[in-house]
């Protein structure tokens, strides 16, 4: 429970996930989710860190302890998602209904022509965003996403829609060229979807409330915000049960300002209201919460870090554009 969540190992491995691919897109949808029961019940009792954290986060929620049914119903719904984003990529959307919330209100920015930044968070279905591109093909989206943390599942979703993994900017790659990649993408008035709740190893954090707790949040993706100086937009992919989610698109900044005399206010103030909007969703979709984790490291010792270190970002875009 008091280890970083990129040290824990990916659940399943190629060939379970092989079996629940072809089980899944040869048997149908229903199928597939009959596996679900008992790939919930093995993480159950095989997996007790994140049995535990779910403990933990579900309690916070509802303020007494889970019950092993509700833990139970938290997996499963992961699961859910997790198995759905299997037929997003082979089949698109027809299975599925959609709807969606603060589109319009989207679109203005990105006419805008500057690009976008989507942020949003480990909770329901990120992959739901392929929807948008699949309504709207003449809007260019690009997703931030690690490839080493989970390869076996990056191999397999790539291998059912090779053209949605070569618009994927690779997390795992140096930050120099991360940053540039969205700098690129933005300059072609792209959305660049990210997710802005968990913070890398040996990356700055900062805390801030949540559900009543302070709980450390990265800074890197509002600093990055703060040097491309591009629309900012939360997104949601709430999975409502069955086969029904809903997209929801919230405005959060057309700029995002974090002046370096009072840097750490500003950011501060960032996360209170990042957070704030992920407290809404846990409150209206509890299950739909995917940090398996400690995610409050109420253990930790760390104390504030000097944000100095986050200053060469704006330089290097700056010599990137004069280039």
């Amino acid at each position: 429970m008091s280890g970083h969540w990129q040290s824990r190992p990916e659940g399943g491995g190629r060939f379970a996930l092989w079996l629940i691919r072809t089980i899944a897109l040869r048997g149908g949808r229903g199928m597939g989710r009959l596996l679900l029961y008992p790939i919930t019940l093995y993480f159950y009792l095989r997996r007790r860190p994140e049995r535990l954290a779910s403990q933990q986060y579900l309690q916070r929620v509802f303020g007494r302890p889970a019950t092993p049914w509700q833990v139970m119903k938290h997996i499963h719904c992961y699961a859910a998602t997790t198995l759905d984003r299997i037929f997003l990529l082979a089949h698109g959307e027809q299975a599925f209904e959609i709807e969606t919330e603060g589109l319009a209100l989207l679109e203005q920015r990105i006419d805008l022509g500057r690009g976008v930044l989507l942020l949003g968070s480990h909770q329901g279905s990120f992959e739901a965003l392929r929807a948008l591109s699949a309504r709207c093909p003449d809007r260019l989206l690009r997703v931030l996403l690690d490839k080493q943390k989970t390869p076996a599942m990056t191999e397999l979703l790539e291998a059912l829609a090779p053209d949605v993994g070569a618009q994927v900017i690779d997390a795992s790659r140096d930050g120099a060229s991360v940053t540039l990649a969205i700098a690129e993408a933005c300059e072609q008035g792209a959305m660049v979807a990210m997710l802005a709740d968990r913070g890398r190893e040996h990356e700055v954090l900062r805390r801030t409330d949540l559900l009543g707790t302070p709980a450390p949040f990265p800074v890197s993706p509002w600093l990055l915000a703060h040097a491309l100086q591009v629309p900012v937009v939360l997104c949601f992919g709430i999975y409502l049960g069955g086969n029904r989610y809903k997209l929801v698109f919230e405005p959060f900044a057309d700029r995002v300002e974090v002046p370096r005399h009072c840097r750490a206010p500003a950011l501060d103030l960032l996360l209170a209201r990042y957070a704030q909007r992920i407290e809404h969703y846990i409150h209206a979709a509890p299950y739909n919460w995917f940090n398996f984790y400690d995610f409050w490291q109420d253990n930790d010792d760390s104390r504030e870090p000097h944000l100095s270190k986050a200053e060469p970002l704006s330089m290097m875009l700056s010599r990137e554009r004069s280039s």
